[in-house]
């Protein structure tokens, strides 16, 4: 049987996606969890693979077209359950339970959707909603909780709440109805109705001017997000960027009436005496602020807003550790494991954190706790093709120099390339940002909420520094800037803090001695 794949929840408030790249092609056979496709939020690169094996029928999107949660992304021909398959009985069930729509609706089953990478069920904590009660989109109507995270499950379309099939406490199945809804009908002769609208516009293109609907159209998620705010059809507005691409003005004209013309290029006039050549005048570039860069704005601008920051700066001596780090890569570096600065900078951080555990710290938003954490899972930005990612090193205090430098080089290939795992964004404890990579010295780094502190790394120079005879000689000096949360740090516990990691860094032999 034809078995269309609903696009699941890839993500907390992730309603669409850009489809980057199909893994598989139409007739095509896959197994299951084979990866399908490579789509982009606006927070990550997320690979959906395919739940069931089969044959692929239909690819729903075409490269760069925005795909939409609870939609369906692909078809596939799986072979049939058969009528005795015990999964089909509780869904049997379900049905003959469900409600009867009125008059001019239909009642559709929710199914909970994949909520996280290996889960298969989840508690219904709690009900938002009631039987009888009327929603609209992307209202929140339960939280679940997996093994991982508590999780809120919005509805995809407005409506009437028909039946609640799981009761507070109980287990939901993923792939099964949650619950049902009743919404206005769209009635059997809808598709084709619109599949011949479609044929005739295209026909008639030739003739007229008016924009043609296309079915889908190219804008970017917060464009279609001002469509479904004013109830528009975006397939319907005619796009001035380029290839047709939508732009928030051509929404705001088309809802005005108007329409507005592509910006032709401005041609100074021409003095015909002396022959002159015309002059284009650039036009100014409007660029929607979106994926990784819209979630930065938005955490840095809560970060700045809610937490009160001071900055420490000072200077560590690193000639002795570069020269031990030099001795050490040409032995233990390869292709899995690059023996970079990195490494030693976490583990003398999570040495430091033993002795001053309050930077490895969380408060809560009343600020009325303060919870210590266990585990020093350090975090490094990342400067990666789809924006600024902060992967973090799982427990650091566990793992030996070369145990981090491993995790290191795979998070920084992960990033990079634009791939990295959800878990791994997630439980960072503290933050490590190497601006000294692109050539800077000092800074005011902004803190990760809700992390505590933050330390931005410049550049090492070679400056001139008096030894203990009152020489002056060349040394390798690094700038360090730590941002501190003030409700709970003080100047003096930065400054001691960040004294002993001073220490570790600038005699690598203390470092070892307090490692366990």
């Amino acid at each position: 049987m034809i078995k269309d794949f609903i696009l699941p929840d890839i993500g907390e408030g992730v309603v669409e996606c850009e489809l980057v790249e199909w893994l598989v092609e139409e007739g095509d056979i896959v197994a299951e969890d084979q990866p399908i496709a490579d789509v982009m939020t606006d927070k990550a690169l997320v690979q959906i693979p395919a739940p069931n094996p089969g044959k692929i029928v239909k690819l729903y999107y075409a490269k760069g077209d925005i795909a939409i949660v609870h939609q369906p992304l692909y078809a596939v021909e799986v072979e049939s359950e058969g009528e005795s398959a015990p999964a089909s009985a509780p869904v049997e069930q379900t049905v003959e339970a469900a409600p009867v729509a009125a008059s001019g609706t239909q009642i559709e089953d929710f199914l909970l959707p994949d909520i996280g990478e290996g889960i298969v069920e989840c508690e219904l904590v709690e009900w938002l909603v009631e039987e009888g009660d009327e929603v609209v989109e992307d209202q929140p109507i339960a939280d679940v909780m997996t093994d991982k995270a508590l999780v809120q499950i919005p509805a995809m379309k407005p409506g009437k709440i028909a039946k609640l099939y799981y009761a507070k406490g109980e287990i939901a199945i993923v792939h099964q109805p949650l619950f049902a809804i009743e919404v206005e009908g769209e009635g059997d002769s809808v598709a084709p109705v619109a599949n011949t609208e479609v044929a005739s516009e295209a026909k008639a293109a030739s003739t007229r001017s008016e924009p043609v609907r296309q079915g889908k159209a190219l804008a970017s998620p917060a464009v279609r997000r001002m469509a479904r705010m004013h109830d528009l059809d975006i397939s319907t507005v005619k796009g001035t960027g380029k290839n047709g691409r939508v732009y928030k003005k051509d929404i705001e004209a088309h809802l005005a009436g108007g329409s507005v013309a592509p910006v032709a290029p401005q041609v100074a006039e021409v003095d015909t005496s002396h022959a002159m050549v015309p002059v284009a005048t650039a036009a100014d570039r409007v660029e929607p602020i979106k994926g990784v860069k819209a979630v930065m704005a938005k955490m840095m601008q809560e970060s700045v807003s809610t937490i009160p920051h001071f900055t420490y700066c000072d200077e560590i001596d690193m000639t002795d550790l570069m020269a031990l780090r030099k001795e050490m890569k040409d032995r233990y570096s390869s292709d899995e494991l690059k023996l970079t600065m990195m490494p030693f900078f976490m583990k003398a951080l999570s040495l430091a954190i033993n002795e001053y555990p309050i930077v490895n710290s969380r408060v809560n938003e009343e600020c009325t706790e303060l919870t210590y954490l266990a585990s020093h899972n350090i975090g490094m930005a990342v400067d990666s093709k789809v924006g600024l990612l902060v992967p973090n090193v799982k427990d650091v205090q566990a793992k030996s120099i070369l145990e981090v430098a491993a995790d290191i080089t795979r998070l920084t290939n992960d990033s990079r390339s634009g791939r990295v795992a959800p878990s791994d964004l997630k439980q960072g404890t503290i933050t490590i940002s190497n601006i000294g990579a692109l050539g800077g010295t000092v800074a005011t780094p902004i803190i990760n909420k809700p992390e505590v502190a933050i330390v931005a790394l410049g550049k090492v120079q070679k400056l001139p520094r008096f030894n203990d005879k009152g020489e002056v000689e060349a040394r390798s000096i690094m700038q360090v800037s730590w941002s501190g949360d003030h409700r709970i740090i003080d100047g003096g516990t930065i400054a001691r803090f960040c004294n002993l990691w001073k220490q570790y860094l600038e005699q690598p032999q203390d470092m070892l001695m307090a490692m366990r």
